[in-house]
Parts: structure tokens; sequence; C-alpha cells
């Protein structure tokens, strides 16, 4: 179901101001999320790559990971994602885990990668384009058995 006009604007708002703080604050980036369901704010969050010394806690990720949180699961399905900016490759893959099918963005990733970061590059790769490191698989049968025992275990597919 979309968010009406109205809603996104003031959900946006609020992933804006959080990213400033953020940003002012010296956590990291112009990167701010929302994460809203049923119109209630479930988790905000700004980029705390730089305050964190963690490479993936774009807000973004953060704000899936307060909302798993405060739902207490890790299916965000019926959640609706604001964010500042147009989600990076390893952003995308946690939405499309979180379940979450809503996504509003303000700013194309284009204009990340104006500030410097490598948004588009990264995303380049997985349409077949040079990136910035080169990935190998390494066959082995202690893996393929690793992963029939989890098969076999009855687990909780997410």
């Amino acid at each position: 179901m979309k968010e009406d006009l109205a809603n996104a604007r003031q959900f946006m708002e609020l992933a804006v101001e959080e990213a400033r703080k953020g940003m002012h604050a010296g956590k990291g980036g112009p990167f701010g999320a929302v994460v809203v369901k049923g119109g209630k704010v479930i988790s905000i969050a700004s980029n705390e790559v730089l305050s964190s010394s963690d490479p993936t806690a774009h807000a973004e990720i953060v704000a899936i990971r307060r909302a798993g949180t405060m739902l207490k699961t890790y299916d965000l399905t019926g959640c609706v994602l604001y964010t500042t900016g147009e989600p990076c490759p390893m952003c995308f893959s946690a939405i499309v885990w979180a379940n979450i099918q809503e996504v509003y963005y303000g700013a194309p990733m284009e204009e990340a990668d104006t500030l410097g970061f490598r948004d588009s590059k990264i995303a380049g790769y997985f349409r077949g384009e040079e990136c910035c490191l080169t990935m190998t698989r390494v066959e082995n049968a202690a893996l393929k058995e690793l992963y029939e025992e989890y098969r076999t275990t009855g687990k909780t597919i997410y």
C-alpha cells in the first residue's frame, strides 16, 4: 500500500533532520532513515559509520536493526522505509532481507557519488562492471556438508 505523499514528506523530513543531527555530531555522512509501520514511527537513525567504526552502520541498516529490536522480529513485513538517499547495494539487500516492500528515498545514488561515496561503483559490480575487489569461489566438500546439515535441522529460513 503506497503511503500518501503528505505522509511521505513528513517522514522524509524526520529522516533529513536525523541525518543533519548525526552529520553535525560527527557520526557519519548526510544520511538518515525512518522505519514506519501503520503510520507510526518504529525507529529513526542516522549514518553511524564514523562514530561506531563500523562500515555497515549506514542509516538504513541502523534503522532496520532498531526496528527489529523494537518489534522483536527480523521480519519487518508491513513496514515502510524512508531514507535520505537511494539505498546502496548493501542497504538494498538488508531491506529485502527484512521484507520491507516499500521504500521512499530522496537523493539518487549518483548524488552520493558527487560527495565521494562509492555507491554507484558498487552497484555497477552487479551489472558486470569493473569494481574495487576480486571475488573467487573456493569449492569445499565441508561447505556442502554444512549446508546439507542446516537443511536437515528444520531451522527457520529467513
